[in-house]
């Protein structure tokens, strides 16, 4: 006997953090469930090459994208480090409301340093950030890393350490959710 074909509709899916819309495939909205959707927001971000994944979380026929990943792309990263420069990189694990991050700061300096001053502006950089960070949800923190409200704030306290020329962070992601 001949099963009857089914066809996929388009869902309408907000992207809260951006504030855009987008449409996902499916034949019902159960099955949009745990999918990951990647966003490119180079022209979002002004020329500064960044992918955003999220995650499809579904109740009934509400659907939410939550944030899971961004990443800023490495040729973006190259172009940035010019020679007689020095760049700065660390990777850490830290817990903010709702899940524990992994942040990994990039930080490129104006002239070339010691190393004394590259690993004081790694350490200061880690303190600020797990103080940064404790107190707020992982919506909010992915929102400031695509403003560049944490940058601006972690940029104006290394400068007591060393000036930077660029303070991004590289990959923030969600590591573990409580």
């Amino acid at each position: 006997m001949a099963q009857a074909k089914r066809k996929k509709k388009f869902f309408d899916v907000e992207i809260p953090i951006i504030r855009k819309e987008t449409q996902m495939q499916a034949f019902e909205v159960s099955e949009l469930e745990g999918r990951i959707i990647s966003y490119d927001l180079t022209r979002f971000l002004k020329g500064k090459s960044a992918i955003l994944q999220l995650t499809v979380k579904t109740k009934g026929d509400e659907i939410t994208l939550v944030p899971r990943q961004i990443k800023i792309l490495p040729y973006f990263l190259k172009r940035m480090v010019r020679k007689g420069t020095n760049y700065v990189e660390d990777s850490f694990s830290t817990e903010c409301k709702d899940v524990i991050l992994k942040f990994k700061p990039f930080f490129v300096t104006r002239r070339k340093v010691s190393r004394k001053i590259r690993n004081a502006l790694r350490k200061k950089a880690k303190e600020e950030l797990i103080n940064y960070a404790k107190d707020k949800k992982s919506t909010d923190i992915f929102e400031d890393v695509i403003r560049g409200d944490i940058q601006k704030y972690l940029s104006s306290n290394l400068k007591k350490v060393y000036p930077l020329s660029l303070c991004e962070i590289r990959i923030l992601k969600v590591e573990k959710e409580k």
